[in-house]
């Protein structure tokens, strides 16, 4: 990984990936190889006790980038992405990714495809179409991962396993930092 950039110069560099085409390969250097300062991150964290929250720090029609925050032990559901390409980094703590590949669809019918990876600060995930992330009790701290998704989505489909059942699920931000399409560089 190079040197710390500010949370803006991450913004205005995927700005320029979209301009050049959010080519797959790219982005996914980018990510590998940029660390963020932290002290730029903290107007976009906060954590709520009762759920992981989603603070948007930049959208366009082209992709959004958000923090996401996790309290000990919250976990998101077993979701899709809706076909999109999805990217989450752990910036703070530590996170447990867990991967899933469909079998059947009605009933639905999961199965997890490899082991869950444990990611520490700089762990890259390119997230595959079904997936579960969770800050593990035994992890105790909070964490903070960075997700980028290429073109914004405004529902998932939420998978139980238990009930052998799906739903659609409406995405909300617990915190917006921009208008869409706009960034101040800050």
């Amino acid at each position: 990984m190079g040197p710390f950039v500010s949370i803006g110069q991450v913004v205005a560099d995927l700005l320029d990936l979209e301009k050049a085409g959010f080519a797959t390969p790219e982005v996914q250097a980018y990510l590998l190889a940029t660390r963020i300062e932290p002290t730029s991150l903290e107007r976009y964290v906060t954590v709520d006790q009762t759920h992981y929250t989603r603070n948007l720090i930049h959208r366009t029609d082209g992709f959004e980038l958000l923090a996401l925050c996790w309290a000990v032990g919250q976990a998101a559901p077993i979701h899709d992405h809706e076909e999109q390409r999805c990217w989450a980094r752990v910036e703070r703590g530590r996170l447990r990714f867990t991967d899933f590949t469909l079998l059947s669809d009605d009933p639905p019918h999961l199965e997890q495809s490899g082991p869950a990876v444990t990611g520490d600060p700089g762990h890259l995930n390119a997230l595959p179409r079904i997936h579960k992330v969770e800050n593990d009790p035994s992890f105790r701290q909070r964490a903070v991962s960075l997700h980028l998704y290429a073109r914004p989505f405004a529902e998932c489909t939420i998978y139980d396993l238990s009930r052998r059942e799906k739903r659609r699920q409406r995405l909300r931000y617990d915190s917006v930092a921009h208008s869409i399409g706009f960034w101040d560089g800050g």
